[in-house]
């Protein structure tokens, strides 16, 4: 449910991701000025994005946490801009904190999405619940200095689904309604355990969760393929086609145009 209306998942969501970060792992996602990210904004509406994720903070593995006051500078100014020029589009907010989360929603916001699932700020999951909008729960484990020393897991698929569901009943019991859970591919994960986990995405079911797929141009892909971020663009088409297949309801990408495309074959395929 956003701004009362109904969104019922039937035919999955894509969200367009809008980087306002001089830093971000892919180079042509950094957005350093009001102008550029505007016009991203409108090129990823126009080419059918449902939802603009807009983020101040770089969360790659090894990358500075920035200060409140320098997030909410850079992505305040692009959320007051584009609710203004996109009245109906719906937008997220990229971040971990519930104070940045609430001024975001405070400015026309429809969703948060938390990198964190809530562990880097202990008032995030009340924000949410006063709030009244929809919470993304990602799950991930220390941050950006340190999630890489965290992968230990007897079962990946398991553990995410246990850590993630602890999360999801303290939301429930504070009374949030929509929750939207993301595996958190590439946080805290190795590249083998990214892909179990992958292969894995329909048992996330269980937590009775819409499931939501960030993959786009990471290092389990360009990685595994020995190349960059720049060239990663088929890789990802793939896997967002496999997620669409596994059951994902938001897939959340760098490159609207060929998911759009992807979701309309999946879409078309579903019909035979």
């Amino acid at each position: 449910m956003c701004n009362d209306k109904l969104y019922e998942l039937s035919s999955p969501m894509i969200m367009g991701i809008l980087n306002i970060t001089p830093n971000s792992f892919y180079a042509d996602s950094r957005k350093s000025n009001i102008e550029s990210a505007i016009n991203q904004a409108k090129r990823m509406i126009d080419e059918g994005a449902d939802i603009i994720d807009v983020g101040g903070i770089s969360t790659r593995p090894g990358a500075d946490l920035l200060s409140e006051d320098e997030e909410l500078k850079r992505v305040l100014p692009v959320i007051q801009e584009i609710r203004k020029l996109f009245p109906d589009i719906l937008l997220s907010i990229d971040t971990f904190r519930s104070n940045v989360a609430r001024i975001a929603v405070e400015n026309g916001v429809n969703i948060i999405n938390d990198v964190y699932g809530g562990w880097l700020d202990n008032k995030m999951f009340d924000t949410v619940a006063e709030l009244n909008v929809p919470y993304i729960l990602m799950h991930s484990r220390g941050d950006a200095s340190n999630m890489q020393d965290l992968c230990e897991y007897k079962n990946v698929v398991k553990d995410v689904i246990r850590e993630l569901s602890v999360s999801v009943k303290i939301l429930r019991e504070k009374g949030v309604k929509d929750v939207i859970v993301d595996p958190g591919f590439g946080f805290a994960k190795t590249m083998e355990q990214n892909y179990e986990l992958f292969s894995g995405l329909p048992f996330l079911e269980v937590l009775e969760c819409p499931v939501l797929v960030g993959i786009s141009r990471k290092s389990m892909i360009y990685s595994l393929l020995k190349s960059t971020p720049d060239y990663a663009l088929n890789g990802t088409t793939v896997l967002n086609a496999i997620a669409l297949m596994k059951g994902a309801k938001i897939l959340r990408v760098h490159d609207v145009k060929e998911a759009v495309e992807t979701r309309c074959i999946f879409e078309m395929m579903n019909k035979y």
